[in-house]
């Protein structure tokens, strides 16, 4: 199961949340600060971060920047109900998904595994990488390249970026992609897609388009995304 490390500085949220994970199996760490859970990926070694927005002192925006300097290690923030600026600051900083507070624990081992969860099965991916322009994407070796030089891209970041690139020109709805790349059925939030997509673009350096515009993430007013064409 999962090794997920747990940053959250309310004790009694802290308590429930990993006490329901351990039930289920889990591996969980338990840091009630920032700089504590800072200070344990080194040892602890998560597969996952859970992280609470509202921390004292290094709040979980300035953690997940941090953790984002070095490792696209898989984030899912921890919200409470009205935090609507503090989740858009927190997806553009990097974090992959999001949980509104008080979550049961189905739902956040739910969210877990989708975040987690392969990307392509390497026994079926096509061998060798596609390339789309300067872009190479393995999709059995789960990497990005441009112009040959690796792309950090976080577990959301590339999930999003290979859906679309399976068909060029195909115009995704943001629910579309929630549903496929999230995997959040009904109605999800669009700043995830929307959070992502900036983020990507600016990985991507994705700004060479014949019109000056998005050259590989391209928008579609009033429909959604697609990839290219090139």
């Amino acid at each position: 199961m999962p090794r997920v490390l747990l940053i959250e500085d309310d004790p009694s949220v802290r308590e429930g949340v990993e006490l329901g994970l351990r039930r289920r199996g889990h591996e969980v760490l338990a840091a009630g600060t920032g700089e504590a859970g800072l200070g344990s990926l080194k040892t602890f070694l998560p597969d996952l971060v859970l992280l609470d927005l509202m921390l004292p002192g290094m709040n979980g925006v300035q953690v997940c920047r941090r953790i984002r300097e070095t490792s696209q290690l898989p984030i899912i923030m921890l919200t409470a109900r009205g935090d609507d600026f503090d989740v858009v600051v927190g997806l553009e900083a990097g974090a992959d998904d999001y949980i509104v507070k008080p979550a049961r624990t189905e739902v956040i081992e739910a969210r877990i595994r989708a975040v987690l969860r392969r990307l392509a099965d390497p026994a079926t991916a096509r061998p060798g990488p596609e390339f789309h322009g300067e872009l190479a994407l393995d999709r059995a070796g789960l990497t990005a390249a441009k112009n040959g030089e690796r792309l950090p891209l976080a577990p959301s970041e590339l999930k999003l970026l290979l859906h679309l690139a399976a068909s060029p020109e195909q115009v995704f709805s943001r629910q579309q992609l929630l549903e496929s790349v999230w995997e959040h059925s009904y109605h999800g939030d669009a700043r995830l897609v929307d959070a992502c997509v900036r983020r990507l673009r600016q990985k991507l350096g994705d700004t060479s388009g014949p019109d000056g515009g998005p050259r590989y993430i391209q928008t579609v007013r009033g429909f959604g995304y697609r990839f290219g064409p090139l």
